[in-house]
């Protein structure tokens, strides 16, 4: 692809990251996490789709084609081994607090339990904690958004109680997860194989229908328009592709491949950047 194109591209993947960290901040992963992920999968798809001659691409080239040193492109390879990468976790200043009054000697009951603690003050206080453990964030921001995430509460005689021991904004559904990957995966492959097809290659089917000038409140009226005709569509391919595993079969075919179509409901919110 030729290298003027680069702006452009660069403008594309900041709008595809949007959704993609909106989620990782809901389930609290930061950016330094994110990055160890995201050199990982430079590892992984160099290597599998960029070698010559249909042959998996070498250490040498994976490190050319990504920047990435030859050394840790053998320890991403190593951890593309195992089932689940071993992601090494960067703790936020929250779960950095809270992990803290977990694991500190000095915010541990004898039974090992955290202890109630004053807001300001020595130690034991929250305030101390986050000297020790929150980096540069204030005391104050980090109380509220703990207190928000109900992480933190009072107990009955004002202290602060630790209630949970992870933070987490969000509770995500990990099957839901695994399948929203999917969806994007999906959705990103037809992208770009339409956009790197050479001339004249047949293209994958992705078009949009959208309007930016509706009433907000057609959207359920348009949710219930698009869940029946939606279905029945899908209900349709859902049957040419039945009938067409059995044409398979029939066949004997030894070669088979996933097929399939997806529709998706688009909406930005009036205050939302389009």
């Amino acid at each position: 692809m030729e290298n003027n194109l680069k702006p452009q591209i660069v403008a594309a993947c900041r709008r595809l990251l949007r959704p993609v960290v909106r989620l990782l901040l809901k389930a609290s992963i930061n950016w330094k996490e994110f990055a160890e992920i995201s050199k990982t999968v430079f590892v992984d798809v160099a290597t599998a789709e960029f070698g010559i001659r249909g042959r998996p691409t070498n250490a040498s080239r994976v490190a050319m084609l990504t920047g990435i040193n030859r050394h840790e492109v053998s320890r991403q390879r190593e951890l593309l081994k195992a089932a689940e990468p071993d992601t090494p976790t960067y703790l936020n200043a929250a779960q950095r607090v809270l992990s803290g009054w977990h694991q500190d000697p000095a915010y541990l009951a004898a039974d090992g339990s955290p202890v109630a603690i004053s807001e300001s003050g020595e130690a034991p206080s929250f305030q101390d904690l986050c000297r020790r453990y929150g980096g540069d964030m204030p005391a104050t921001a980090l109380l509220r958004e703990l207190r928000r995430v109900r992480a933190v509460g009072n107990g009955p005689d004002g202290s602060l109680e630790a209630q949970m021991r992870s933070y987490i904004q969000a509770e995500v559904n990990p099957e839901k997860l695994l399948r929203a990957g999917s969806v994007i995966e999906d959705l990103g492959d037809t992208v770009v194989h339409d956009l790197t097809a050479p001339t004249g290659a047949g293209l994958r089917f992705e078009r949009r229908a959208e309007n930016s000038r509706i009433d907000p409140r057609d959207v359920p009226a348009f949710q219930q328009f698009l869940e029946a005709e939606g279905m029945a569509l899908l209900e349709r391919i859902d049957d040419w592709l039945t009938e067409h595993e059995k044409l398979a079969d029939e066949r004997g075919a030894n070669k088979r491949i996933r097929l399939g179509a997806g529709l998706y409901h688009i909406q930005n919110e009036p205050s939302a950047r389009t």
